[in-house]
């Protein structure tokens, strides 16, 4: 008997969103983007940084958004802001981002689109933001004593993000799919009220691998057990040295039973383009110690020119500083363009 593995409608839909990007490229603008809480690291790298990267090479348009005002739905202060904003432009650039094409923008810089929430939130309930997973995630996890009023706004604004230029493409994992929805809710209920303006973006599926944090734990920017993209080679030895692994020598690839052997398997997998389970093969009872000194070699060799150039261009803030005027300016234009649009529709232009 030949057994089927059933397809989501959502990753089918992806697979033909791939092909047809393949095929026309142009007919696509993506939106992303990132919160400014502290530099990336090489979850962010596999996980995001590289499809980016990936479909901005085949052609397609790309915006990111780094998302200041974000940093405050769940911390009372935004610390570093400045050094978080222009650290992530140089992450972006050092990955493989072309300047010249995206459009890397702060939210901050661009005041139609935070005025977009407002008529946005207008056509969501209290139940359905508080319904939201990605909000209940948030407040599971803020830093703050109370929940602030902006975490509610969460999904509106990120509807603004998508929806100011247009965006018909949003790469996001699957766990990320219900607050896509809340965006194309939004565009579908405006449009019913008050006129066709939005488009409904679609998701583009993105299978990140799941690596973990050098204690085992999910990797994360506010845990300490993560290697940065611009972390030096001895850094990088250092907390890979002290990685989490597990009591048997012989080295397998297991991520149901050995996920912190696994993960690290994985990481030098991905930086030397193997499959995971021959580098676990050829690693084999040498132990976590051959194991750690194969991951330390294929990371240092595998980011060594990422990280010479993110020190370059770290070293030069007023170049990073013009490529956000460069995406502000244009995120602005596009802003007010569709600004106008709703006004227009809403009948309150005066």
């Amino acid at each position: 008997m030949t057994s089927t593995v059933e397809v989501s409608p959502a990753a089918r839909r992806s697979a033909e969103l791939e092909d047809e990007i393949t095929a026309d490229p142009s007919r696509f603008r993506i939106l992303t983007g990132d919160r400014p809480t502290g530099p990336l690291h090489l979850g962010h790298y596999f996980g995001t940084l590289h499809n980016r990267v990936r479909l901005q090479r085949r052609g397609v348009e790309l915006g990111l958004v780094i998302a200041d005002y974000q940093v405050l739905t769940d911390r009372d202060v935004a610390d570093d802001l400045e050094i978080h904003v222009l650290g992530l432009v140089a992450d972006y650039l050092a990955a493989g981002i072309d300047p010249d094409e995206a459009m890397i923008f702060t939210h901050s810089a661009v005041t139609a689109l935070n005025q977009l929430m407002l008529p946005f939130l207008s056509l969501v309930t209290v139940p359905e933001l508080q319904r939201n997973p990605t909000v209940k995630d948030e407040i599971g996890h803020s830093r703050q004593a109370g929940v602030s009023g902006l975490m509610f706004t969460y999904p509106a604004h990120q509807a603004a993000d998508i929806l100011f230029c247009k965006a018909n493409l949003v790469p996001v994992g699957a766990d990320q799919l219900p607050h896509l929805e809340v965006t194309r809710l939004i565009a579908r209920r405006f449009n019913d009220r008050h006129g066709p303006v939005f488009g409904e973006p679609e998701a583009l599926l993105s299978s990140a691998p799941l690596l973990l944090g050098t204690d085992g734990t999910k990797m994360s920017k506010s845990r300490g057990n993560a290697i940065t993209l611009g972390a030096t080679a001895e850094e990088t030895a250092r907390l890979i040295r002290g990685a989490k692994t597990d009591a048997h020598r012989h080295i397998t690839y297991e991520p149901g039973t050995r996920p912190e052997v696994a993960s690290l398997v994985l990481l030098a997998a991905l930086c030397e383009d193997r499959d995971p389970g021959e580098v676990a093969a050829e690693v084999g009872s040498g132990g976590a110690a051959a194991l750690k000194a194969r991951v330390t070699e294929a990371v240092n060799g595998a980011f060594a020119p990422l990280r010479a150039r993110r020190a370059e261009l770290a070293a030069d803030p007023g170049y990073l500083r013009s490529v956000l005027r460069a995406g502000n300016a244009r995120a602005t234009e596009l802003a007010e363009a569709t600004l106008a649009q709703v006004r227009e529709v809403m009948g309150t232009r005066y």
